[in-house]
This record gives structure tokens, sequence and C-alpha cells, in this order.
């Protein structure tokens, strides 16, 4: 698996002290927090590839309007949608706000890193067309470049 940057955002404790934990173990750099406004905080501060995004947290920012921000702080992200509870019309509109997909808890550990490493590579291809795309303008119109004073 390849080493990719993961946030891990639920207001269960336990959960995320457990998934950071086992993510790190594996290699991957993971770090948790517990409400939808540390998640905004961090991301304006942190890249990540991919977002473990819980759609119920009770108080602040529930998981759809944490899924808002981070697509407005980093449109590439990949945010895999967590839910205890089946939720269709919710993960639909997770869906339709760029959720790369959802997922209902409790589930398996290794189901959970095959979708995040589909997440992440789907992340990567978008990130390698935006760059070969600066490379083509780059050696297309190298003046663009060079001549800006």
């Amino acid at each position: 698996m390849h080493n990719f940057r993961v946030l891990v955002v639920d207001d269960e404790t336990d959960f995320v002290e457990t998934i950071v934990n086992r993510l790190n173990k594996r290699m991957l750099d993971a770090k948790g927090v517990e409400s939808g406004e540390a998640a905004v905080d961090l991301l304006k501060h942190e890249l990540f590839d991919v977002v473990l995004l819980d759609i119920k947290m009770p108080g602040g920012m529930d998981g759809i309007e944490t899924l808002r921000e981070i697509k407005r702080l980093q449109p590439l992200a990949e945010v895999l949608l967590l839910t205890g509870h089946a939720s269709v019309e919710t993960s639909i509109e997770g869906m339709k706000l760029g959720a790369f997909d959802y997922l209902l808890k409790p589930m398996k550990f290794d189901d959970l890193l095959m979708k995040m490493a589909q997440a992440f590579e789907k992340k990567a291809a978008h990130d390698k067309k935006i760059r070969d795309a600066k490379i083509h303008e780059l050696t297309r119109y190298p003046s663009r470049v060079f001549d800006q004073d």
C-alpha cells in the first residue's frame, strides 16, 4: 500500500484512536479529530489525501457540513463517509457533494484499507493529470514562466 495522509473525523474518541493507531502501524500518516470544526481547523494548515468522516456528529458541524468545507479547502482530498446508521438520503447527498464513497460501521478493517487505497489511487491519478497539464504548459509556453519579473 502506498504511504498517504489520512484524517479521521469522528465524535467517538475510542474509534478515532483505534483507527489512527492501526493506520499508523501500517505506515500511513494518520491523524484524528473529534469534530467537524477541529477537522476544518486542521485542514487549513495540513494537506490530507483521504478523509474518513463520520456523518452523524452531535453538536456543531455534522458530516455533511464538514464535507462541504473539506471540498472547499482541499478539493482533491477524497472523503469516505462513515455511518453507523444506514441513512441512504444523507449518503446520497454526500456523494453528490463529492464524497468518494460511504461505509457502514462497523466495517472490517481490511475492507476499510481497501476502500482507502482506492480513494488514494483516484486522488493520485487526478494529481498526476494536473502535474502533466502543468508540465505540458511549461514545455509549450516556457516564456510564460521565464519572462515574468
